[in-house]
């Protein structure tokens, strides 16, 4: 069963005189990820594939104007809900399919390899990952491709040992943010944020 949270693409694209805020969830995919998914899925093995509906409708098309988010940063969410409790390191290549591309045609950045369960985030910038100049940003990204993998690049469905990788159950959202601005997850919906009240009360030294 795959969950897409559509609410999460209702952020608004803000004004340029609030580039502090500037930034937009590109996809939040929560899925089951078996050895049989791994193998079957196509074109590409190993692969989930985050199309249609799944991807944001109101990315910009433009990346670069009004609004520069092709200079800016991405936060990569990666929360994983279940997994074998092997002890396997395990990453996945992120890759922005664009609409328009040049060279390689597509660029890929990733999270940080994980062992457990858990929440982990990551910013990368955008001009810091793989044949990331190979994307025409001002043409718009039709597509994002995610690939399971070991610690070392290996596509997961590959390895002698797949009961250590799968079956896995993982929600990814990645939120770009536009240069000269910070990630606030603040504006991000349905992933837990920290309130006012849940902060611990400063108490009197003994």
């Amino acid at each position: 069963m795959v969950t897409v949270l559509l609410g999460a693409f209702l952020i608004p694209l803000l004004s340029q005189k609030a580039a502090q805020a500037d930034q937009f969830v590109l996809f939040d995919v929560t899925f089951t990820f078996t050895k049989a998914d791994a193998d079957n899925s196509t074109p590409s093995k190993s692969h989930y594939y985050v199309t249609g509906k799944a991807i944001n409708p109101k990315r910009p098309r433009d990346w670069t104007s009004p609004v520069d988010y092709r200079n800016g940063t991405v936060h990569i969410r990666t929360e994983v809900l279940d997994r074998p409790d092997s002890g396997e390191p395990t990453q996945w290549s992120l890759c922005y399919i664009p609409n328009k591309g040049q060279g390689n045609g597509y660029g890929c950045t990733g999270n940080d390899p994980y062992t457990q369960k858990g929440i982990y985030d990551k910013d990368v910038p955008m001009t810091a990952f793989w044949e990331n100049n190979s994307i025409i940003w001002t043409e718009g990204i039709k597509q994002m491709d995610l690939v399971m993998k070991d610690r070392d690049g290996n596509k997961a469905h590959t390895r002698t040992d797949p009961e250590k990788f799968f079956p896995t159950r993982i929600r990814i959202t990645m939120i770009q943010v536009s240069a000269g601005s910070k990630y606030d997850p603040n504006l991000v919906p349905h992933i837990p944020h920290i309130r006012a009240t849940d902060k611990p009360k400063e108490g009197k030294s003994k």
